[in-house]
């Protein structure tokens, strides 16, 4: 599994403007695109948007499976697809965070 950051503002050796980022009382949501079949998983922050590159096949969950159990060991915490489920833009919730916690543990910094 690898974390990257193809966007960094000129000077700085950190991402910047993750927006995709909200705090409720349930914990934080996340929106993310999925690239399915791809050689490794990863997670690609590229400007204000977060990409996700699963090995699973969309087929029967596969996916969604690898997205909740590969972000769920990432952030260390429970996490949950709350919309798009058939879609390659999904919509995360991380149980019980914060949201620098969230931008901390995508980012590396």
């Amino acid at each position: 599994m690898s974390i990257g950051c193809d966007w960094k503002p000129r000077g700085s050796d950190r991402c910047e403007g993750l927006v995709k980022i909200k705090e409720t009382k349930e914990g934080v949501v996340l929106d993310v695109y999925v690239k399915p079949r791809s050689r490794e998983f990863s997670v690609v922050v590229e400007g204000d948007d977060v990409v996700v590159h699963c090995q699973g096949e969309p087929v029967e969950g596969r996916v969604n499976r690898e997205l909740v159990k590969e972000f769920s060991r990432l952030l260390g915490r429970r996490v949950e697809i709350v919309s798009g489920f058939s879609s390659r833009q999904k919509r995360l919730l991380v149980r019980d965070a914060m949201k620098a916690e969230v931008e901390r543990a995508l980012t590396g910094v």
